[in-house]
């Protein structure tokens, strides 16, 4: 199986069998292929080996102490969203920062949820729905220093006790590759967002209208059958959902791309 089936096959099963690692790792080797996989799994395997304290707060503080902090200095760069490159260079950002502190809980049998905040990511200790804690800052939470934490970030806005509610392993990695996103439309990376929205249209959730932005990102990397395939996917998820309007957009659309082939 290619590393992008891998992929895809994460999301075969439930939610909650997804392996956040192995996800986040998968996504890496598309920006970077020649990376080892196992090898980053095993980095995990031996900072989980070295936290001594089998709690909520001992794998936060482990983790401080192993030098895990957000990267300030450039927020935005990829490889805060790399998860070899976060255990290598001990930086990120929220999400891959939580991921690490959620995949070193499950080594340990302390299970860890992630919280997606608008703009920020905490995680929760799975058993204990007043204990959080701020990867990106190292530093444990209750829900009180949850709501300054989200004010912090999002001044004037209405705090929702709703955004402290577990996020999926499915939206989690969403979130990954829609940062990703971001990151690349901004940089004009054409041949990245091609990949990372291929990935990103494979998760359950992700809304089918983004195989349209995926489709421009192929056609405009000269990848036009690509394209094609990915109008008429849409075609055939739009029916299923009895969008008759984007049926014919799509279809159209993918009829023109392979008219470029010719």
């Amino acid at each position: 199986m290619d590393n992008t089936a891998r992929f895809a096959a994460l999301f075969q099963g439930p939610e909650e069998s997804v392996a956040l690692d192995e996800m986040a790792l998968l996504v890496a080797w598309h920006a970077e292929p020649v990376i080892d996989i196992d090898r980053w799994i095993g980095e995990l395997d031996d900072v989980a080996a070295r936290c001594r304290e089998h709690t909520f707060a001992g794998v936060v503080r482990h983790l401080a102490v192993e030098g895990f902090a957000g990267n300030r200095a450039d927020y935005f760069d990829p490889r805060n969203s790399y998860l070899h490159h976060v255990l290598e260079r001990r930086t990120g950002i929220p999400l891959t920062l939580s991921i690490v502190t959620i995949e070193v809980g499950r080594r340990v049998g302390v299970p860890i949820v992630g919280v997606g905040l608008p703009g920020h990511f905490l995680v929760r200790d799975a058993g204990d729905a007043q204990a959080f804690a701020d990867p990106f800052e190292g530093r444990l939470l209750d829900p009180a220093g949850c709501r300054e934490t989200f004010e912090e970030h999002h001044g004037g806005i209405p705090f929702d006790e709703s955004y402290l509610q577990p996020t999926g392993n499915w939206a989690i990695a969403a979130r990954m590759l829609g940062n990703l996103k971001s990151i690349h439309l901004t940089r004009r990376d054409r041949r990245a967002l091609a990949w990372v929205l291929s990935l990103r249209v494979m998760v359950p959730g992700v809304p089918v209208e983004e195989r349209r932005e995926l489709a421009s990102a192929l056609a405009a990397d000269g990848r036009f059958s690509e394209a094609a395939d990915a109008l008429e996917r849409l075609a055939e998820l739009a029916g299923d959902l009895g969008e008759t309007g984007m049926v014919e957009e799509a279809e159209r659309g993918a009829t023109r791309l392979r008219a470029r082939l010719n």
